[in-house]
């Protein structure tokens, strides 16, 4: 048992019967009247965020969220196929619980698998993924002025925003949280 006393950024809790993940918290004692703790609060199923206030001897079980490093073996249009690389289980998730998770993940990468009493909830892909473009048009000289960027598709079918010195058939670096271009490799 967590107390809202205790709370810290990130951790995870049942609250109400929901799974929630602490996003912010904030200590607060007023002049008068008792203290208490203000949050803000994301469920980590539906993905909603609320914001609610504790007293700080609230106390609340701590949620047992499991992250396995599981590898996108591919996609048969309908599923997602992901391996257990420990003992080669293998799960196929549907595009509604993956989402847009997978947008730079190329097949035979590692991603982690995050669940909630077996039931998988989110899909966190690597940080950083290199891949190539495979579709961009030529950049112009004198248009680089301004810091320009032109689109680019790359090898998973995803569009990144790269500068205009980028052209076809390099492989760059992409951050997968913000979606950015970062280097050429």
């Amino acid at each position: 048992m967590i107390s809202a006393g205790d709370f810290k950024n990130g951790v995870t809790l049942e609250i109400d019967g929901n799974v929630v993940q602490i996003m912010e918290f904030q200590h607060v004692k007023p002049g008068k009247g008792a203290a208490f703790v203000r949050t803000k609060l994301k469920n980590i199923i539906s993905g909603g965020v609320v914001e609610k206030t504790f007293r700080p001897t609230e106390k609340f079980p701590a949620a047992r969220i499991d992250r396995i490093d599981m590898q996108y073996l591919y996609s048969d249009g309908e599923f997602f196929n992901f391996m257990n690389v420990e003992n080669f289980e293998q799960i196929a998730l549907d595009t509604d619980s993956v989402g847009d998770a997978l947008k730079f993940v190329k097949e035979n990468e590692m991603c982690k698998i995050c669940s909630y009493n077996g039931n998988v909830f989110a899909i966190e892909p690597p940080l950083f993924v290199e891949l190539e473009i495979t579709e961009t048009e030529p950049g112009f000289k004198g248009d680089t002025a301004q810091g320009a960027t032109k689109p680019a598709i790359v090898e998973t079918g995803a569009t990144v925003y790269v500068p205009l010195f980028v052209e076809q058939g390099d492989k760059i670096k992409i951050d997968t949280r913000s979606g950015e271009y970062l280097s050429r490799v």
